[in-house]
């Protein structure tokens, strides 16, 4: 190994030793959930070839077909966690019920929400997926897990990261304390840190989001778009993969914003909020950016369910604020500002940003 290159394990090891009170528990789900990555990381790599493409035949929480690929991981990172003895019950978007540990395993403290294998639908045409996790501590003091345990805001997760398994595989994680990614070395089966400290733009010249849904669309979600074609100051352009953790990886790097907002399909928002999209925004937030469903701080949201869902607006912190001023003024009392200024056509109501 290379004189310098700081491994996964050794990093969380410095991690733990800056707290007298640590435990090690922690670590241990950690580098777990970095063993499984591994694990599903090297048969995505070779789905084609080991016959876990294409549907079971079967259908998730949310009736959605399954890929053979979203129940193994599943299954995978279940096995990874639940001997432990740190894990108290998991949540997983393939699951409708808590999992819960099994009898013969001890149980621990924490909570993991996941999602086993994010962007799944891209699977058979070889596009980045994902794993997204986060950690809580558990509310009650009963024996066993209740939902409420799991009903809890972003602003009490203790960790939360994600996996990208793209032409390399990134663990990328955030205990509070920034946010660090970790690039996966195969040749020596190690994460090597690659990207310190992380920092998302404070702005960026890329949205994402799915447009072919723009029809139904509130007016306010189309003039956001249509404004950030037309910004004075930086032309942005659409780049949407498909793949939540894809796009989201993206735009942390070089800025910009992904959102997913309400439809006529999902007038409550497409994805959902406890294992997808709480983690993500915690990183945002650690990174410099930030995320909203429109009209709330998506960290102070308490789910009501385990697969609640809700609109999503995720990015730097620039085209965010841009967003809330939208949707915040409505088109009517946009246009009435503008007009007060002398620029009273609809164009320039929708087209030029105010912040």
């Amino acid at each position: 190994m290379q004189k310098g290159v700081t491994t996964l394990g050794r990093f969380l090891l410095e991690e733990q030793r800056k707290y007298s009170y640590a435990s090690g528990e922690f670590t241990a789900i950690l580098e777990q959930i970095a063993f499984v990555a591994k694990v599903i990381g090297r048969d995505v790599n070779k789905a084609g070839l080991i016959n876990i493409l294409g549907q079971t035949g079967s259908t998730n929480s949310h009736g959605e077909e399954q890929q053979k690929l979203d129940v193994y991981a599943h299954t995978k990172v279940i096995q990874a966690l639940d001997h432990l003895g740190k894990v108290f019950a998991m949540a997983s978007e393939e699951e409708k019920e808590i999992i819960h540990i099994p009898e013969k395993f001890p149980k621990g403290k924490y909570l993991v929400v996941f999602d086993p294998l994010d962007g799944s639908s891209n699977i058979d045409v070889n596009i980045s997926i994902g794993t997204i996790f986060g950690i809580f501590k558990k509310k009650s003091e009963s024996e066993a897990a209740t939902i409420q345990d799991f009903l809890q805001p972003g602003k009490n997760l203790v960790a939360s990261g994600y996996v990208i398994y793209g032409s390399s595989t990134m663990f990328v994680y955030t205990t509070g304390n920034g946010v660090n990614g970790f690039t996966l070395d195969p040749s020596i089966g190690e994460f090597l840190l690659s990207h310190p400290a992380m920092k998302m733009p404070e702005y960026g010249q890329i949205y994402s989001a799915n447009e072919s849904n723009s029809s139904s669309w509130k007016e306010e979600v189309v003039a956001y778009i249509d404004c950030l074609r037309n910004y004075p100051e930086r032309k942005y352009t659409s780049r949407y993969i498909g793949s939540l953790v894809a796009d989201f990886h993206r735009n942390l790097l070089k800025g910009g914003v992904f959102l997913y907002p309400e439809d006529k399909q999902y007038p409550q928002g497409k994805l959902r909020l406890l294992y997808e999209i709480i983690p993500l925004a915690f990183i945002a937030e650690q990174a410099g950016g930030s995320a909203t469903d429109g009209e709330n701080n998506i960290m102070d949201l308490v789910p009501k369910s385990l697969h609640e869902r809700t609109p999503v607006v995720i990015g730097s912190t620039f085209e965010i604020a841009l967003y809330q001023q939208f949707i915040k003024e409505g088109i009517r009392k946009r246009k009435k500002k503008f007009a007060k200024s002398g620029k009273s056509t609809l164009e320039k109501a929708i087209r030029e940003p105010v912040i």
